[in-house]
């Protein structure tokens, strides 16, 4: 588990909640992300901090209904960031576009999931 004194000031905890999409007219705000992760000055994924605590930087997807899904954030070669859980890539959700999307509240970020694109808006940003 990550201790808070591992943590460089850049860390920040992301709440995204499931935005409107059909099904979910009004948005789902018990489906979505928490993520801990280094953020810039704007508000984007700080890939150097990154490199240097990975093991620090996680992700809990929960869903009304089922259990929460416990991972860690991860770049592909190339760029593309995404969430994994478990070895192998059949759980993994990738991020569309995460490295230039802006975790800033009220921003929107999507995330493929089982073949399907999701979007989610920031809720809040804060200090760990």
């Amino acid at each position: 588990m990550t201790d808070l004194k591992d943590l460089t000031p850049k860390f920040r905890n992301v709440r995204l909640l499931l935005a409107r999409e059909k099904g979910h007219p009004e948005g789902d705000r018990e489906e979505g992300y928490d993520v801990l992760a280094p953020l810039t000055g704007e508000g984007r994924i700080d890939a150097e901090e990154w490199k240097s605590h990975k093991a620090s930087c996680r992700v809990r997807r929960f869903r009304a209904g089922e259990d929460d899904l416990i991972g860690r954030l991860r770049r592909k070669p190339g760029g593309q960031w995404y969430f994994d859980y478990a070895e192998g890539d059949r759980d993994d959700e990738i991020g569309f576009h995460l490295g230039e999307e802006r975790f800033v509240t009220g921003e929107y970020v999507s995330i493929e999931r089982n073949g399907a694109m999701h979007t989610y808006q920031v809720a809040r940003v804060e200090r760990p």
